[in-house]
């Protein structure tokens, strides 16, 4: 009888610390920062600084110093190109150690004959960081050594709009808009579209075409324009209309010549 009560105190026991420790923080700290090292890629994209404005990137950035020597021998060369975009690649280190949401950090590494590459791999592996890289080989190399990499790119593709202008889309009006003859549609995503000359549409789905985009920071604007379906008929007459005069010309009859001389 007292085994039995022990085995129950003991069930009881155990099922309330399986209750206590899932509603425990978990032991790891969750908000610790990641360690993101900068490739000479990224610093040379104009929106690395733009997007680092805006907060949204709040870990340790670590830029080594053999990444700045790249950039200036860079700057030093003959290509023009490059020259200009290593030259604001170093204008943009001193614009990131402006930002105020994270610490920037430039790493006094050794300026050996180490490639950039190799040498920001060791850094990301050995100090459990990330690589911040357009580099699309890169990425793909860190990826067989198990090393998390951001890349701009991917995030600008996944940011864009899914419409472009010039493209068509159906829409279906739902209400009329501020300015005159307007009437406003929503994408699957949200988007507001201003359809010009659809006021009279409302309730109705018709078929549109984008012609501007309008991005703010309070969101995503399109404005469009009502596909004519008159369009084809109107070919549609003008190539039967043609045919027409084909074949008239076809069936009129020269006159006949005089026979008098």
């Amino acid at each position: 009888m007292e085994l039995f009560i022990l085995i129950v105190v003991l069930l009881i026991l155990a099922e309330s610390t399986i209750l206590v420790l899932k509603n425990q923080k978990p032991l790891l700290v969750t908000n610790q920062k990641r360690k993101i090292y900068v490739d000479t890629s990224a610093l040379m994209d104009p929106r690395l600084v733009a997007v680092a404005q805006t907060g949204f990137i709040g870990d340790d950035l670590i830029i080594p110093r053999s990444v700045i020597h790249e950039l200036q021998l860079l700057a030093d060369g003959k290509d023009h190109d490059k020259r200009l975009r290593a030259r604001a690649g170093l204008d943009a280190v001193r614009e990131l150690e402006r930002v105020v949401f994270f610490n920037l950090t430039i790493l006094d590494d050794a300026l050996d004959h180490t490639p950039v590459d190799n040498r920001l791999l060791e850094l990301a592996k050995s100090n459990h960081g990330l690589i911040l890289t357009n580099d699309f080989n890169l990425k793909k190399v860190a990826a067989t050594d198990h090393i998390d990499a951001l890349n701009l790119n991917e995030l600008a593709l996944v940011l864009r709009n899914e419409y472009l202008p010039g493209e068509h889309e159906k829409v279906k009006i739902i209400s009329v808009g501020s300015g005159q003859n307007q009437g406003v549609a929503y994408l699957k995503d949200g988007t507001m579209v201003v359809v010009d000359r659809a006021s009279n549409k409302v309730g109705e789905e018709v078929e549109v075409e984008f012609q501007r985009l309008n991005q703010t920071a309070s969101g995503t604007m399109m404005f469009a324009k009502l596909v004519s379906s008159g369009r084809t008929t109107n070919k549609t007459s003008k190539s039967s209309s043609s045919k027409t005069v084909k074949i008239t010309k076809s069936v009129t009859k020269k006159p006949r010549k005089s026979s008098n001389k």
